[in-house]
């Protein structure tokens, strides 16, 4: 365990060498002057993933929307601007958001079990979804919450000093600060930390293919298997996230799926079957998936909490369907908490809630019979992980 420090020492040592605090919501002052202030110093940094056009305008080609951008306005997203024909991020290392988490609360139940993750957001997201539990963040722009400058490096340090394993981006969209979580990726496998990124998977396959180098596991939002759901809910499309899915099965990379299921919107038996065999097919039946119970919040208190035996009928559907380690999410002391050997059915991991219990588990594998439970159980092998190579085609004949 590491000892705990005061929330005044924990930020100091964040903040250390960091250039600025940046002072929307400031007490004092007019909006405009904060706006003001916020824009002097916040951390605008070069955007990757963009391609200029004429007149000054840019288009974006880091996510699926491919914003196109005219001189002084932003993307969809609201953290990334166009200053005269350049691309740029309002949020590298601006952080909202900084906290230890359990990886449980990740939720990832097949990595480093039992372990904290040091979890970070910054403002911004690239989907508008109506059931958003961090609405506060991630439909607000950089200059309308509360932010500290933490560089890569000082992120990194920190973790090593406090003998955190993981960095999570999480919270809010990590894609949108796509530059951040790529350089202090590379930066924490450097010293020896591993990073996770949990993600709506609205990606485009170059950029994911690309910040896979540095990752040691992804954590994917699939919020329903309907295009309908996701323009309707999500101001989004399905397509993009099932293709950023496979593009992490081709790559290799630990990969797990949560989905919320919303009464009457997306836990329909039938679509709950069909997501099932598709995430057989497409991420092969060792993938772990968890359902999750939706609870009302932002623009989605018409409904109700979700029923458990609806989550209790998706699990026998996904399992039914060849899914072999399928959780339950937001329903305290169920057994879908716990890891059970697909093999001999003995538990290998039990949880309850944040409480873990790995003495099923020896070397990776289910302690009674033997048989390998696929993960990532050491820090060791998430930092030993390489993207599979992409096939290249075979030279035509002369």
């Amino acid at each position: 365990m590491v000892a705990p420090k005061t929330r005044r020492e924990f930020l100091q040592t964040l903040g250390a060498g960091a250039c600025a605090v940046c002072a929307a919501g400031i007490v004092g002052g007019s909006a405009a002057a904060q706006a003001d202030d916020w824009r002097a110093q916040a951390a605008v940094h070069d955007a990757l993933w963009f391609d200029r056009l004429a007149d000054k305008a840019v288009r974006c080609t880091l996510c699926p929307r491919e914003c196109v951008v005219a001189d002084v306005e932003r993307g969809y997203c609201g953290v990334r601007e166009n200053r005269g024909g350049d691309y740029k991020t309002l949020v590298y290392g601006n952080l909202c958001s900084i906290n230890v988490d359990p990886i449980e609360k990740k939720p990832l139940f097949h990595y480093l079990p039992g372990t904290q993750a040091l979890s970070v957001a910054t403002a911004g997201c690239n989907m508008e979804c109506k059931f958003c539990q961090n609405w506060e963040i991630s439909q607000f722009r950089p200059e309308q919450v509360r932010s500290l400058l933490v560089p890569p490096e000082n992120l990194v340090q920190t973790a090593v000093a406090r003998g955190i394993p993981t960095i999570a981006y999480t919270y809010s969209e990590p894609v949108v600060f796509y530059e951040y979580m790529h350089d202090t990726a590379a930066a924490g496998r450097a010293a020896g930390v591993g990073s996770v990124m949990i993600s709506n998977g609205f990606i485009r396959e170059a950029a994911i293919r690309q910040l896979c180098e540095h990752l040691t596991a992804v954590k994917v939002d699939l919020k329903a298997f309907t295009e309908k759901f996701y323009e309707d809910q999500c101001a989004a499309q399905l397509a993009p996230v099932k293709k950023a899915l496979e593009v992490l099965a081709d790559v290799g990379i630990h990969t797990e799926v949560v989905v919320l299921l919303v009464p009457a919107l997306n836990d329909s038996p039938a679509e709950v079957g069909e997501m099932a065999r598709w995430l057989v097919k497409a991420l092969g039946p060792d993938v772990p998936v968890h359902f999750s119970r939706f609870h009302p919040t932002y623009r989605m208190k018409n409904l109700p909490p979700t029923p458990v035996e609806t989550i209790d009928r998706a699990r026998k559907i996904a399992m039914d369907a060849g899914l072999r380690y399928v959780y339950v999410g937001n329903v305290p002391f169920h057994e879908g908490e716990s890891t059970y050997c697909a093999s001999c059915g003995k538990p290998a991991i039990r949880r309850v809630g944040y409480r873990v219990d790995a003495s099923g588990m020896k070397d990776g594998a289910c302690a009674a019979c033997g048989a390998k439970i696929p993960g990532v159980w050491s820090q060791d092998e998430a930092l030993r992980f390489k993207p599979k190579e992409k096939p290249q085609p075979s030279p035509a004949a002369p």
